[in-house]
Formats: C-alpha cells, sequence, structure tokens
C-alpha cells in the first residue's frame, strides 16, 4: 500500500515494541564485543523507554546478557537538579536500568543539571567530545514531546544544534507537571543533546505510544521537516525507524482513511469508518450520499462492492442504527463487576450507564483498582485535618492520640519540598479522601456503599507518579474479586491516553487475572471519557442519555471535590472534568444526529469483547506489502501496511 509517510513506520502493540527493541540492543552488544570494540547507546527517559529497559534487566539476569564494557549517553537532564532529586533522569536511569545491570559507572553519561551557569557551556562541549572520543552512537532511543521536540529540542532548534542549555516550552513543562506535582514545579530549563547530536547516531528508534501522541505522530511522519517540530528531522536520517503502538499511529493516513492512499481489504467496521467519514466530509447525512460522492473521494471500490450507494447506505445506517441502546436494550438483573483504575473513573466514563444499570436491577460491584492518593492536593488534607480536630471536640470521639497525630501531620506539610514523597499517615488521609468521595458518587445513583470495593492494588502504592510494574499480588487481588463476584459482564478502562500511565497497568492486572479465571469468561466492555471518547465508528454499544441523566451524571463527579476545579494531573486538557464529558457526550450525539440516526441530548459510547476473544485486530503479513524491514528495523516486524500490522513469526 502507498502512504504518505516520510519516515519507516512499525505498527505493533509496545509489549512487541520492547521485545524486540531490547533485542536489537542485545545484538548490537554483542556484534560490536565481538568485532573488538564496545557498544555505544543512546538512552531516554519517561515512561516510553521503561518497557525496553525491563526487557533488558530480565536478558541480563536470565540470558547473561553483559553490559561491563557498554557506554552509554542520556539524551537530557532538567536544569537545575541535583542528581539525587526524585525528579532527576540519573535517579531515572540508576532506578530503572543501571542498577539492575552490571554496566560500570565510569561508562555511564548523563548531563549534569547540578553546575553553575558559568560551566553549562563548558559541560556541553565536553559532553559532545565524550561522544566523539566513544566513537559515536550506535543506536540513539528517542520518545516525542507533545511539541514534536526529540531530547529536548524544543520548537526552532536547528538541524545543527548541539547539546546545550535549553528553555522548555509551556507544554512541555506542563505535561510534565504531573511528575513534580504541579506546573509550578517543574523546571524552566533542561540540558539537551541537540539535534545533530542526534541525528549523527548511527541508527535511531524514536518510540510512541498513547492515543495523545497521535497527532504529533501525524506531523512527524507525515508532515514536512520543520523546525517547529524537531521531530521532523528524523525524516533525514538513513536509518531511523518509528516504532508506534496501534494508539499512536491512529491519525497517520494509512490507518484513519487507508482508501485515500490505496486498495483496501473492506471489513464491515472498515465501510461503517469510510461511510462516516464521507458523510462528514460531504455534510450529508448516510441515506443521501449518492454515488458521485463515493467516487469523487476515493471510495470507488467499496461503491463497487454493492453496485450503488443506496444499498451500501442502507446496509451502514442500519448497522449503525443497532449500536443505540437505550435502558430497555441494556442488561438486566446479570452480576456485573466496574473496574475503575481511580476513584473517578467510574463516574466520569460511564456514570450514564452505572446509573442504568443499577435501575435495571443488576447486581453491581464497582471496583476502585487504586487510592488515587497521589492525585490529592496537599491544601485537602489540611482541610481535613482541621475538620477531624473540631469534629473529634465537638462530638467528643476524638482518641488521646488524636491531636499529636494531626500535629505531626500538619509538622509534615510544613516542612515537605514540592514533589516529596508523603508520609505514611499523609497517604492513608487523602486515599480515605478519595474512597468517601467515591462512595458519595455512586450513591448519587442510589446505590450502595457496600458496592463499593477499594483493591489498593499494590503496584500503585509508591507514593510517587511512576509505578511498579503490575506484579503476582495485583494479579492475585483482580483474581479474587473475580472468583468472588463471579460477573457475566466486566466493565473496564480503555481509555489508554491518562498521563502517568495507570490505566493501562490496571487494564493488564485485569487482563491477566481473566487468563487465570476458572470460571465462565464475561463479556467485556471498554469504557473511556476522561481523555478522549470512543470514536462512533469504533464503538460497538451507544447508549443514549436524556438531560436529566447527563445532570445526573454531572452531580456524581462533582462529588470528588478533591478533583474539582483543579486536578493534580489534568494533562493538557484544561477543562474540569465534568466539561470534559459534558462536551464530549454531547457531540457524540449531535454526531449521530448529522448521520441522520435519531436524535438524542447526549451518549456514551463502549467497545465490547464476548467471549474472552481478542479485539478484532486487522493483520497483513510483510510478503503482502511489497517491502521488507528498513535497515536497523528488527526482522519480523511488518514496515507500513495496512490499519495494524503485527508480527509476522
Amino acid at each position: 500500500m502507498a502512504t504518505r509517510e516520510r519516515v519507516p513506520v512499525v505498527i505493533v502493540e509496545y509489549d512487541a515494541i520492547a521485545a524486540k527493541l531490547a533485542q536489537r540492543i542485545a545484538e548490537i552488544i554483542r556484534e560490536r564485543r565481538a568485532s573488538g570494540s564496545r557498544a555505544v547507546l543512546g538512552l531516554a527517559t519517561g515512561s516510553t523507554p521503561i518497557g525496553i529497559y525491563r526487557e533488558l534487566i530480565r536478558m541480563h539476569r536470565e540470558e547473561g546478557l553483559d553490559f561491563s564494557d557498554v557506554v552509554t549517553f542520556n539524551l537530557d537532564e532538567y536544569y537545575p537538579m541535583k542528581p539525587d532529586s526524585i525528579h532527576s533522569y540519573h535517579r531515572y536511569m540508576w532506578e530503572n536500568l543501571f542498577s539492575h545491570i552490571n554496566i560500570r559507572p565510569e561508562n555511564v553519561h548523563i548531563p549534569r543539571g547540578d553546575v553553575s551557569r558559568e560551566r553549562v557551556d563548558e559541560e556541553c562541549v565536553a559532553y559532545e567530545q565524550a561522544i566523539r572520543d566513544a566513537g559515536g552512537i550506535d543506536l540513539q532511543l528517542l520518545g516525542i514531546g507533545k511539541t514534536g521536540h526529540i531530547g529536548f529540542n524544543e520548537p526552532g532548534s536547528g538541524i545543527e544544534s548541539r547539546t546545550r542549555r535549553i528553555a522548555l516550552d509551556t507544554v512541555t513543562r506542563r505535561d510534565a507537571a504531573a511528575d513534580f506535582f504541579g506546573e509550578d514545579n517543574v523546571p524552566t530549563e533542561a540540558i539537551t543533546m541537540g539535534v545533530a547530536t542526534i541525528m549523527d547516531a548511527r541508527e535511531i528508534a524514536l518510540v510512541a505510544t498513547g492515543e495523545h501522541k497521535s497527532e504529533i505522530v501525524l506531523r512527524a511522519v507525515e508532515g514536512e521537516p520543520d523546525p517547529d517540530v524537531a521531530a521532523t528531522y528524523l525524516q533525514q536520517h538513513p536509518n531511523a525507524v518509528f516504532y508506534l503502538d496501534p494508539a499512536a499511529a491512529a491519525e497517520l493516513t494509512r490507518v484513519k482513511t487507508p482508501w485515500v492512499v490505496g486498495e483496501v481489504h473492506w471489513t464491515r467496521e472498515k465501510e461503517i469508518e469510510a461511510v462516516i467519514w464521507l458523510s462528514q466530509i460531504t455534510g450529508k447525512s448516510v441515506l443521501k450520499l449518492d454515488a458521485l460522492d463515493y467516487r469523487e473521494h476515493h471510495l470507488s471500490s467499496l461503491l463497487a462492492r454493492y453496485g450503488s450507494a443506496g444499498p451500501l447506505n442502507g446496509e451502514v445506517f442500519n448497522a449503525l442504527v443497532s449500536k443505540i441502546r437505550g435502558r430497555s436494550k441494556l442488561p438486566m438483573g446479570k452480576r456485573i463487576v466496574v473496574f475503575s483504575p481511580h476513584p473517578d473513573d467510574d463516574v466520569i466514563s460511564m456514570g450514564g450507564i452505572l446509573h442504568k444499570l443499577h435501575q435495571n436491577g443488576n447486581d453491581i460491584v464497582v471496583a476502585y483498582q487504586t487510592s488515587g492518593n497521589i492525585a490529592v492536593f496537599d491544601h485537602e488534607v489540611r482541610r481535613y485535618v482541621d475538620f477531624i480536630r473540631r469534629a473529634g471536640l465537638e462530638l467528643k470521639v476524638a482518641e488521646p492520640a488524636t491531636p499529636s497525630r494531626l500535629a505531626s501531620i500538619e509538622k509534615f506539610l510544613d516542612a515537605k519540598h514540592p514533589g516529596e514523597v508523603d508520609s505514611e499517615e499523609v497517604l492513608i488521609l487523602k486515599r480515605t479522601i478519595r474512597e468517601a468521595e467515591a462512595v458519595a458518587g455512586i450513591r448519587t445513583f442510589g446505590m450502595r456503599r457496600d458496592q463499593a470495593r477499594f483493591l489498593n492494588l499494590p503496584f500503585y502504592q509508591t507514593g510517587k507518579v511512576r509505578k511498579d510494574p503490575i506484579g503476582e499480588e495485583d494479579v492475585r487481588i483482580v483474581l479474587e474479586l473475580l472468583r468472588e463476584h463471579r460477573p457475566e459482564l466486566i466493565f473496564v478502562a480503555g481509555d489508554l491516553s491518562d498521563p502517568h500511565g495507570t490505566h493501562r497497568m490496571c487494564l493488564e492486572a485485569v487482563e491477566r487475572a481473566l487468563a487465570s479465571y476458572d470460571g465462565d469468561t464475561p463479556e467485556m466492555w471498554y469504557y473511556r471519557g476522561a481523555w478522549q471518547e470512543w470514536s462512533v465508528s469504533d464503538a460497538d454499544v451507544l447508549v443514549p442519555l436524556g438531560e436529566d441523566e447527563l445532570r445526573a451524571k454531572i452531580t456524581a463527579i462533582f462529588q470528588h471535590q478533591s478533583q474539582k476545579d483543579r486536578a493534580p494531573f489534568p494533562g493538557q486538557d484544561e477543562r474540569e472534568f465534568w466539561q470534559r464529558v459534558e462536551i464530549r457526550n454531547r457531540n457524540t450525539a449531535h454526531l449521530v444526529d448529522r448521520l441522520g440516526l435519531p436524535e438524542y441530548f447526549a451518549m456514551e459510547a463502549y467497545v465490547v469483547r464476548r467471549n474472552g476473544a481478542p479485539l478484532e485486530v486487522e493483520t497483513v503479513p510483510t510478503s503482502a506489502l511489497g517491502v521488507g524491514s528498513p535497515a536497523g528495523a528488527p526482522a519480523g516486524l511488518a514496515v507500513t501496511g495496512a490499519h495494524r500490522v503485527e508480527l509476522g513469526e
């Protein structure tokens, strides 16, 4: 298939990306050692490379992968930043990779964020020289920022730029706000390798995951080279490859509108996507589209399948109508478990259907997978500490030790540094605040307190934004709930763009528990809403909401007062969660109306997985694409092709 992509692209799930890039790094290490030299790696930080580093650690422990002669250079570091700060990339690298392998400390190079301003330029020159002395970088790992930056090469960075101190863009600092517990705490500067330094690497692998990266990935892959999007410079590198999960690749032309660039393997899902797109492009409802509309918009092959526009329009219209399920068409009398990653995701993302399912007499348990305690501002804790003190005195229910414990909490908060991990007492209070809000949220719908279950999965309980990997205890807790409730239907978060990856990890915990579950496999419904909504074409179920039902949903969201007005981790969307919900749910209904379907006030959307079968993925073998892997792309990964290209092994 022809594409508009200006750089080789691999589209697979993240686990496959991590495994293949770790394998490629191992190959380079062994090849260089066999030739009498040593491997030089350019490394990145953030959430994106974590899976790669974990796989390298596994290979070191289980396969004896030797790092004793490997030399590394990191892309960047915040400035100013002490190496032992919990926010430093120096600490990140030792905690997530170097402390777990046999690399020599003298072979590790990370830009210094603790030097005086007078010495920064000197350090940057020395960093460049150290890279040259090591023989240059063999493989450079990259992520991509919302501004299209690679390293911290913000908009305006020239292709000739070298390692230097740079001012951070507002978008970049907002993106980092979660790690620093607030944008105000994010440094305004950083030290970064330059674009030219990156381009000197013999191989480059850029990794991007999540829907929130899809728009900038589109610009980087299909746009003209542009100093405002540093990642576009990679188009000029002879051995650069973009590794994308399907969500990050969603806006690429060959994924979103493949009929524009070549032949399409038509499925019912693809037909619906194409007709909805055509309806939006032409401004016509589905039943009013004509043959000329199809021919003028690259859809002649689709039209030919049906002979004329009428039958095609009718098929798609009926398929769309069948997605709409009011209360009478929703489950009744079923055992249901709603998995909510944070204590507010249930009401934010599926408050409308949760209300309807309760009204339908279903046996519902809402399982809050994490405490969400790091997403509570300290001033909220101070307010509740004062409340406890006053209530204890007025009601005469305080324990003798209560005043001293409350004083201890206030003393800790007074001395706390920005981003410092909370004390155990503060974490308990923050967890309790979120739990009380969660109960208040579901009681808005008339549900009982005992229908809320707080799992407090251990992976989350680090006190920091970055979490531990999902472990056996996390899986055991979820499995225990499944065995207790024996659900016929479960709801899980399919929204994978939350700023710190908790939704993704909570989904992993559920899927791993289901793999060991000895009961009948429940039907699984994926919800979204906090960060984006399912499209009408992707959704299997559209649940209409009346104005009063949307208001009830928003009222439930309002119960989460610690997240109201200004949530600690809002992402790039500055609107409050209830505002996002109202606009997205109403926009979904408006689109359905414009397609010529019945008009509703608002709508929620869901994707359904039945009988344990995975969501359908279109696969195209490498041989069918007429292309091979580009230089540097691991064998077994198809490059370019149709909607989602899976491993060919």
